[in-house]
């Protein structure tokens, strides 16, 4: 299972890349195996204002569908159109072409409720 150390984790299966006050939000490679085949994302509208923990988007996959939350308050600045267009980005590059949204964000504090790839290891029993 590939958890990048760079990263930052939600216990709902999100990363966060944070570069300054951008936060750039995917789900992690455990959620998109447990997933399956990503056939459709549902993301959130650009300018859009989100506390954490909030549903922002939604995955539906050929098994289910899935809410994704941001892990950090913010607005949203950009969308990825790529997945929109070839959501099977999710499943082969959830790390790097399967990114979802990126967040301006507003409370960086929120930054400390989120788990190191060492916590998220654990989380996942491993």
């Amino acid at each position: 299972m590939n958890i990048p150390n760079d990263l930052k984790y939600t216990e709902t299966h999100e990363w966060v890349r944070i570069e300054g006050d951008v936060a750039t939000v995917g789900v992690t490679d455990h959620a998109q195996a447990e997933l399956t085949d990503v056939v459709f994302v549902d993301l959130p509208q650009i300018g859009k204002k989100l506390k954490r923990k909030e549903p922002v988007a939604v995955i539906e996959s050929v098994k289910a569908a899935s809410d994704i939350y941001t892990p950090v308050s913010g607005e949203v600045i950009e969308t990825n159109a790529s997945v929109k267009d070839k959501p099977s980005l999710v499943n082969a590059a959830p790390y790097t072409e399967g990114w979802l949204f990126k967040l301006k964000m507003t409370e960086t504090q929120d930054m400390q409720s989120l788990l190191t790839a060492e916590s998220y290891k654990n989380l996942l029993g491993g």
